[in-house]
């Protein structure tokens, strides 16, 4: 069907009397070639089990099936999660009527026995909440591929010491091998969204700290909370300032660091420090 094509969305949307939603962040896709970059990128081979999160009119969908995937598509829109069935011809499709965050992720997962993989053009407007829910499941996820909005592609990719450095940055550093593939002009999409897009490929891997990781993560969003305060006030509350400053002393940090000065690394032996005398238990 090419839903892709600009002419053919465009009549499909008449014909059904949809309207893009922008509370649901709908901007539909119309170039191939974008279509096919994306699948490629996802290094998506037949027999391939993939979760597709918020497919629309199917774009992504029709590619991945005609590339032999065994697809799951979760749609919260019940008019393009009902249209979606016109594509079972082509293949293996799963069609999940419901929004993605209260989807049962983990007994999806549990009743595959192999990795999957992700592929999504995700709602800009749950991006992080989308990202939180899957990155913790890398010993069943093989890779997440996502279209997400470029400033927050930025964000997920940057090192420390760079503007774009965040509490993202260092989240999805935690979970996976992150990589900005390309850009997206916003004339790819109807309707034309007024932001960039960038599609970004996961690869998830174990994290190099196996036990509190709810423990590390309070401490990293204690820190960048005040991003631009010194560790040394903006961790006032887990720890008195002078042991904080001995233990940047002892990783050969200065003791006026702020949190975008330290790596992945850095924060985990921060944390290793910490948690002997003063860091509370999370839950």
């Amino acid at each position: 069907m090419s839903i892709y094509k600009p002419s053919v969305l465009k009549e499909f949307l008449r014909f059904f009397h949809i309207h893009a939603k922008k509370a649901l962040s709908q901007n539909f896709l119309i170039d191939g070639n974008i279509v096919r970059k994306i699948i490629d990128a996802a290094q998506i081979q037949a027999g391939d089990v993939v979760l597709e999160i918020g497919p629309g009119p199917g774009a992504l969908t029709e590619a991945l099936l005609t590339k032999g995937a065994i697809v799951t598509a979760i749609e919260k829109d019940s008019v393009f999660a009902e249209q979606l069935h016109r594509l079972q011809d082509l293949g293996n499709l799963t069609i999940e009527k419901e929004d993605f965050l209260l989807f049962d992720l983990e007994k999806f997962l549990d009743s595959k026995k192999n990795k999957i993989k992700v592929v999504a053009n995700l709602p800009y407007h749950i991006t992080t909440p989308i990202l939180l829910t899957l990155l913790p499941h890398y010993d069943k996820i093989d890779a997440l591929t996502f279209m997400v909005q470029k400033e927050y592609a930025d964000r997920m990719i940057a090192s420390s010491k760079t503007p774009h450095y965040s509490h993202l940055s260092l989240l999805v550093s935690f979970f996976c091998q992150a990589k900005l593939l390309f850009t997206i002009n916003p004339s790819c999409f109807f309707p034309k969204p007024k932001v960039r897009s960038a599609v970004v490929h996961c690869r998830l891997n174990p994290p190099a700290l196996k036990d509190d990781i709810d423990a590390f993560f309070f401490l990293t969003r204690s820190a960048f909370q005040q991003k631009r305060k010194m560790l040394r006030s903006s961790l006032k509350p887990l720890a008195s300032s002078k042991f904080v400053e001995q233990v940047l002393q002892t990783m050969h940090l200065p003791i006026t660091a702020r949190p975008e000065e330290l790596n992945l690394q850095e924060f985990i032996s921060l944390f290793t420090q910490l948690k002997r005398v003063c860091l509370p238990k999370q839950n």
